[in-house]
């Protein structure tokens, strides 16, 4: 992870993930997508944050904070937008 970078590991079917990335996107925030279908590490990563549930999004902040499966103003919040 590049310093400053925000990290969202997600799936391409999930429509939570899919409004993180809209989000994102929205406002042009800077991101890295991880797709834990097809990256097995990144799955593994996942399932330790969250005691063995791949629950996505889950995002990694720059200041180390992780949020998982957040609601819309819960991630607009933190992004200051």
């Amino acid at each position: 992870m590049a310093e400053g970078e925000i990290i969202v590991y997600a799936t391409s079917w999930c429509g939570a993930s899919r409004r993180a990335k809209r989000i994102l996107d929205d406002h042009q925030i800077q991101y890295q997508w991880i797709d834990i279908d097809e990256n097995m590490e990144a799955r593994k990563r996942v399932e330790e944050i969250n005691h063995g549930y791949r629950s996505v999004p889950t995002i990694i902040f720059p200041d180390g904070s992780i949020l998982v499966e957040p609601a819309d103003g819960e991630l607009k919040a933190k992004l200051g937008v």
